[in-house]
């Protein structure tokens, strides 16, 4: 479904940042981290928990919950096409 797309999720700062405040690792695994394991597709990550969206082609992404109005716009925007 990413290959040859751009695309975002949640970012290794914000993993990070939300293992410290419980003091502990949460995830098993860090969708940045996987992300760029994968060939032939672009992970981009925007500055920590600031709305971040892209969209390719059909594939809408966001970096995390603070990027759920901006992806839904571009849903509804693809949608309206």
């Amino acid at each position: 479904i990413v290959k040859d797309k751009t695309w975002t999720g949640f970012a290794n700062a914000e993993e990070s940042y939300a293992d410290q405040a419980v003091g502990r690792r949460i995830q098993p695994y860090w969708i940045e981290d996987e992300a760029r394991k994968i060939a032939s597709t672009s992970f981009k990550v925007a500055a920590p928990f600031s709305s971040y969206e892209i969209a390719d082609g059909h594939l809408i992404t966001g970096q995390q919950q603070n990027s759920g109005a901006a992806a839904a716009r571009l849903v509804v925007e693809k949608l309206a096409k």
